[in-house]
């Protein structure tokens, strides 16, 4: 008998006692290097659209998609369509480099959706099925095509989990890569923010590359998010992004996007870069262009393809299943128009949360771009970072010298957005943490969510930051009541 059978007829003890054995042996026989599963203690059995059944019988909305990777949502009609005719066809499941109707489609769908002067030059390369292999792989193309070595990353980026997306990654410990500053208004690296702290950043950049004794040789290459998204929901400035790209183009550096989370119409535009018009020379594309299935490519101008025949490889790399259901999707976003729909629907979603950032001071922040949206949690008592508030207004701001003020924000409270994440759960609502410390709330419903489920979605999510709030400030005042005095002599 299949597990949700078990599970609808209440067997084993029931639903409940399913839902703890499996989670038990979860807990003991699985990785310690598991993440989701220790702040998500459910059991997926059945999912449609935004909505997901646990084995206990609750249903979730899903504001995680497989980190970005669900598109279209759980189990759409359209995916499971294409999934099926490749099975009913007979066709191989996995044929390695070979060419394929299944392959050829996918590419041609993929080909129509790439930025303009991409797309009429453009090569692809199938490698292993996640998104940091389709990183790796891009290092090494432009490494092959430069001759150079180093490459330049950004503070606060994410893109993979291998040795040298690692290395690029914000949290790297032994560092190979170049780092440069990733303008952001609220943390601003220059205390500024705005368009004066995005001009800094790309100040900085040049003086780098231009400086013979920077000590950073010209790079192989330069890679970027359009959005960080574990660096916490920090959208690039569209006037910076065409910067670098033009700082890139004059050195002859290629430029590498990673549109791994922010493809497929996440941010509102079908491919990230699409908001500043810009046109890269790689791009790194993995989750939602498998439709739900492990598929990763790199797009590169042709003349980057100096491969020597097997090169690169992967035995993944022809998942025709993947290639299917990516297809499908694809398609599915460019015809209905979903990026533009998740363009307008984070719009008024970002505009709602603003009123929750005014009504409590522990929301220091609310970004994000289409359907990629961080709430970033603060103490609100806590000593701000930098120089400090003003003293006379408590804003999060101070004029040093008279010069040019300086954003001091409230540090991150990630013990406060893993409440909120808790209380979200509580709740019925799956949301995902980020940021430099873990105090951003990420969410990223599929592209499908309907203008009901999102009102759902903020209102709980309101009401888990209340609920948060509130334990906060008791446990606080509980703990005034502690050292007072009056408590002290009896």
């Amino acid at each position: 008998m299949a597990v949700t059978e078990s599970v609808a007829e209440g067997t084993y003890g029931g639903p409940r006692a399913v839902h703890e054995g499996i989670l038990r042996r979860q807990s003991a026989r699985e990785s310690a290097a598991r993440t989701y599963a220790r702040a998500l203690p459910i059991v997926p059995v059945r999912a449609r659209g935004l909505t997901i059944e646990g084995a206990d019988g609750r249903r979730y909305l899903d504001c995680l998609s497989g980190a970005g990777t669900l598109a279209l949502g759980h189990n759409h009609p359209v995916v499971l369509e294409a999934i099926r005719r490749v099975l009913d066809s007979g066709a191989p499941l996995s044929v390695l480099d070979l060419a394929t109707p299944v392959k050829d489609a996918f590419i041609t769908e993929l080909f129509r959706t790439l930025p303009p002067g991409l797309a009429d030059r453009a090569r692809v390369q199938f490698c292993g099925p996640a998104g940091t292999d389709a990183v790796e792989a891009a290092f090494k193309l432009v490494r092959t095509a430069t001759g150079r070595t180093g490459m330049l990353a950004f503070t606060g980026a994410y893109h993979g989990m291998t040795s040298g997306a690692l290395a690029a990654s914000g949290g790297a410990g032994d560092v190979r890569v170049a780092r440069l500053p990733y303008p952001q208004d609220y943390r601003c690296p220059f205390g500024i923010g705005g368009p004066r702290g995005a001009e800094l950043a790309a100040r900085w950049t040049e003086s780098l590359l231009d400086d013979p004794k920077s000590g950073v040789p010209l790079p192989a290459g330069m890679i970027m998010e359009p959005v960080q998204g574990e660096g916490g929901v920090i959208p690039a400035p569209d006037d910076w992004l065409r910067r670098m790209r033009q700082i890139t183009a004059e050195r002859s550096i290629p430029l590498i996007a990673d549109e791994i989370q922010t493809g497929v119409g996440r941010t509102g535009a079908f491919w990230g870069v699409g908001h500043s018009g810009v046109t890269p020379d790689v791009m790194v594309l993995s989750k939602a262009i498998g439709g739900s299935l492990p598929l990763a490519v790199v797009v590169y101008r042709d003349d980057l393809d100096v491969w020597q025949p097997g090169a690169h490889a992967g035995t993944f790399r022809g998942n025709q299943l993947a290639m299917a259901a990516g297809t499908a999707t694809l398609a599915h976003v460019r015809e209905n128009g979903l990026a533009e729909r998740a363009a307008a629907l984070g719009s008024r979603m970002l505009s709602q949360l603003r009123q929750l950032q005014a009504e409590f001071p522990c929301v220091g922040d609310i970004r994000g771009r289409g359907l990629m949206i961080g709430v970033e949690l603060v103490n609100p008592e806590g000593e701000t970072t930098g120089p400090g508030e003003d003293p006379t207004t408590g804003d999060d701001r101070v004029v040093m010298n008279g010069l040019e003020p300086l954003r001091t924000p409230r540090p991150a409270d990630p013990e406060l957005a893993a409440a909120v994440q808790r209380e979200c759960l509580h709740r019925g609502l799956i949301v995902e943490l980020g940021g430099r410390h873990d105090g951003v709330v990420r969410l990223l419903p599929p592209l499908t969510i309907s203008d009901e489920q999102a009102a759902a979605v903020l209102d709980r999510l309101a009401d888990a930051v209340a609920a948060a709030a509130r334990q906060r400030q008791d446990h606080g005042r509980r703990d005034r009541q502690h050292d007072s005095p009056a408590r002290h002599t009896g």
